[in-house]
């Protein structure tokens, strides 16, 4: 019996639960360092991602925003200027039927002597010729079958009243042409003008040269005079 009782304490004591290890929770280094550079990619990818979109704006901006063809010009010749027109009457009849950019008007060459008189008279000044530049080139071509030939003011107290057009449209031609036209008048006027006064300068010389010659010949012919006088009355007194 009693060792029946010793069998059965061994066997209840073996039977007691062993106790519970201790789970011992290992933690994972900090990855702080790691975690910070993928912050800043993420920040990259997006500031990279806003460019795209800022170009992409920008590109259709660009093409809403692109500019419109440039109306071409065009420029009619007026072969007749009457008397007391100038360029801001000009402006005024012709800008009732569009817009005009430049205006050139040719005033009549004259002769040295009249010159001097219009210095004082600007106002007084004839125009023989002149170029109008419209802003749309429609406009230049529909206004020439419009108004030549016409009168230029159908009022009777005008001074235009008795005066017509005569006009005619230029294709093809730009305002450069009638700039680089009248550089061209100019330097062959100033080439003229050069070569006038150099002549002139050669004619003036070439007389005061005749002319000194001619005095030193008398003042020559003087003294020789007066030499022979001198000889006579010494021939005379001997």
């Amino acid at each position: 019996m009693i060792l029946n009782n010793m069998k059965s304490i061994k066997r209840k004591t073996n039977s007691k639960p062993a106790p519970a290890a201790m789970e011992v929770e290992e933690s994972e280094p900090e990855e702080a360092p790691a975690d910070e550079p993928q912050k800043q990619t993420g920040e990259s990818n997006a500031s990279d991602d806003d460019d795209e979109m800022d170009l992409a704006s920008f590109k259709v901006s660009s093409s809403t925003s692109a500019p419109t063809k440039k109306r071409k010009k065009g420029i009619i010749y007026i072969s007749n200027i009457p008397k007391h027109m100038n360029v801001t009457r000009l402006r005024e009849i012709l800008g009732e039927y569009g817009t005009i950019g430049r205006v050139y008007l040719q005033p009549e060459k004259l002769s040295s002597a009249k010159a001097k008189k219009n210095k004082r008279k600007r106002y007084n000044i004839h125009f023989t010729e002149g170029w109008v530049e419209f802003e749309s080139k429609r406009v230049a071509k529909q206004i020439v079958p419009l108004l030549n030939n016409k009168q230029i003011s159908t009022r009777k107290k005008s001074q235009f009243y008795d005066s017509l057009w005569s006009m005619k449209y230029l294709p093809r031609f730009k305002w450069v042409h009638l700039t680089e036209r009248m550089n061209y008048e100019q330097a062959v006027h100033k080439q003229r003008l050069h070569t006038e006064v150099s002549q002139a300068r050669k004619e003036t010389t070439f007389f005061q040269n005749n002319l000194d010659k001619s005095e030193f010949l008398k003042k020559q012919a003087k003294k020789a005079k007066k030499a022979e006088k001198q000889a006579a009355n010494g021939e005379s007194e001997a």
